[in-house]
């Protein structure tokens, strides 16, 4: 039961994370490439590139807890919506505000995100 909670929790973070990830893609090609410099504007790529390839991680995610019951599964996606969150959020933050405090905010995201693959390995060597 967990698991198939966690299953459509990961498959709708999943699907938002890609839906405001081609939202903030769109918005920096068109409305920030002009406004921004070219080492923020690469900063707001990086958030946006992180920010999908952790939407898709998600969505499989999702779909592993719907059929397997795998605890390691649900902690891996939790570490992943936290990191994504933290990672990509304080790029963003840092890209458009330019306050430079939040480039040391980043690496804690970043983290969690390789806590989120090193549970996934687990998960997949524990099955």
């Amino acid at each position: 039961m967990a698991n198939a909670m966690s299953g459509k929790l990961f498959l709708i973070a999943g699907a938002l994370f890609g839906f405001c990830g081609v939202v903030f893609g769109a918005f920096g090609a068109h409305a920030l490439k002009t406004k921004l410099s070219e080492s923020m504007f690469l900063v707001f790529e990086v958030g946006v590139r992180y920010q999908m390839y952790h939407a898709v991680v998600l969505l499989v995610l999702g779909l592993l807890c719907l059929h397997f019951n795998q605890v390691w599964f649900s902690l891996s996606g939790w570490f992943f919506i936290f990191g994504t969150f933290i990672f990509s959020g304080s790029l963003y933050v840092l890209a458009l505000s330019g306050i430079k405090i939040w480039g040391a905010v980043t690496p804690i995201g970043g983290l969690s995100l390789l806590a989120g693959w090193l549970l996934l390995i687990f998960s997949f060597c524990r099955n």
